[in-house]
């Protein structure tokens, strides 16, 4: 079957691997209204939220109907060159400008709704939807923030100016960026997966996306639980039935 006509033959897509899977699979079914859940072979595994062992158990709980639904907002970029559009896309987890292949930091010009916000001296920028803000962005130092909230992170890569610091957007907000450094050029990541080359004066339009991106939830842990096992706060301190139990077993209220 052509992966493009999937989307709309099925009512439920059932995704096995890791986090990448799952946002290539986001793409492909993204103009769909179809729900997905992940059932995680990878390491990690934010998104993929059903591990093996519970595979069998959670998909009786689902087909019978017994399941919750995520909306995760995604996003929409467009590539510019000029006033000519030569890319366009759309992301579950962020958009990632960086130097490429360059030795030394880029500048990135940056607005937020047509008005001027600074130009970022840094490796690199990441706008990040909340779903990504446990990704990359996590990495460089950006903030977690809850997937139910539609918002957008600018997060900058090794800032020339330390007082460079991530931001979070209201939903609706539309940022451009224009590369201004003159040399070899730059590199635009969509989700870590697709890659795109942009010269100086080319511009990179991200918005809130119109398709969202429907994740069913694990029905044996909350997002809670998903980052403090995933995070490892707390030790060796687990959580089970309401009680706190450490590693020697103790169980207490």
């Amino acid at each position: 079957m052509e992966r493009a006509r999937l989307g709309s033959l099925i009512d439920l897509l059932v995704v096995f691997g890791g986090d990448g899977t799952i946002l290539r699979t986001a793409r492909l079914v993204r103009d769909r209204d179809v729900p997905i859940v992940g059932i995680n072979l990878g390491v990690f595994g934010y998104l993929t939220e059903v591990n093996l062992g519970e595979m069998y158990g959670a998909l009786e709980l689902i087909l019978a109907g017994d399941f919750q639904i995520e909306n995760r907002m995604m996003l929409d970029v467009e590539i510019k060159g000029g006033e000519e559009v030569f890319r366009e896309g759309t992301v579950l987890n962020d958009v990632v400008i960086n130097r490429g292949n360059l030795s030394r930091i880029i500048e990135l010009e940056t607005t937020v709704d047509d008005r001027y916000l600074t130009t970022f001296k840094a490796d690199g920028l990441i706008v990040a939807t909340p779903t990504g803000s446990t990704a990359y962005s996590l990495a460089a130092g950006g903030p977690i923030v809850f997937p139910e909230l539609y918002s957008i992170i600018i997060n900058p890569i090794c800032p020339h100016t330390l007082t460079n610091r991530p931001i979070i957007l209201p939903e609706k907000a539309e940022i451009t960026v224009t590369l201004r450094t003159l040399e070899e050029g730059a590199t635009v990541n969509l989700d870590g997966q697709v890659s795109y080359t942009v010269r100086s004066g080319d511009t990179i339009t991200i918005r809130k996306s119109r398709c969202i991106t429907k994740l069913i939830s694990s029905p044996h842990r909350g997002y809670l639980e998903i980052l403090r096992t995933k995070l490892r706060w707390g030790g060796s301190q687990t959580v089970a039935a309401g009680k706190r139990q450490d590693a020697d077993g103790t169980q207490h209220p």
